[in-house]
């Protein structure tokens, strides 16, 4: 029973950095993992993974800030789709645009990091 109470305790923790980095963790647009809910929703989730691989890959690929500026605009528009309820949106879905917006929002960051540099120096 203790070891329930820990990850209890863990997973309020979790919830509570989820809440503090602005992520409303709905549980329907949340996945769930050994019957907890992941402490950020599926697009919040999507977003981290899209700035890691953005990261990740800045020694192979240099960031462009046209594609980051597409890769956003289409997270902005599956989220804009369903918030006027045109279209409702899916987990799968927010994962991937998602993704999608975090490697944008992240190659424009660094986009503009080495152009302000290039400027400097």
């Amino acid at each position: 029973m203790k070891d329930k109470d820990n990850k209890d305790i863990r997973w309020m923790k979790l919830m509570d950095l989820g809440a503090r980095l602005g992520c409303h963790q709905m549980p329907e647009r949340s996945l769930i993992f050994g019957g907890y809910q992941f402490p950020l929703c599926a697009r919040c989730t999507g977003v981290i993974l899209g700035y890691i691989l953005e990261l990740i890959s800045l020694p192979f690929i240099q960031p462009n800030l046209y594609i980051g500026l597409i890769c956003s605009a289409i997270m902005f528009l599956d989220w804009f789709i369903q918030f006027i309820n045109i279209l409702p949106s899916n987990n799968h879905r927010r994962i991937v645009t998602g993704i999608l917006g975090g490697y944008g929002i992240m190659s424009i960051f660094v986009s503009i990091i080495v152009i302000l540099f290039n400027m400097i120096f």
